[in-house]
């Protein structure tokens, strides 16, 4: 599967908390969550813990 870039992302977890990522490429499957920042720091969230994502993107 091939990453997809974004400037924010939005991750809201299934007990309410929110994990906010600037300027990262991230993979959304069946088994999770997979971010990696501009820095090279990846985060890993597995589906169970994820209820929903919110990308945004500025095209220039």
């Amino acid at each position: 599967m091939t990453m997809i870039r974004a400037d924010e992302l939005t991750v809201v977890h299934h007990d309410d908390t929110v994990s906010i990522f600037t300027d990262v490429t991230y993979m959304l499957s069946r088994d999770g969550l997979t971010v990696v920042t501009a820095s090279g720091d990846e985060k890993a969230f597995p589906g169970h813990d994820v209820l929903t994502v919110h990308a945004h993107c500025v095209h220039e």
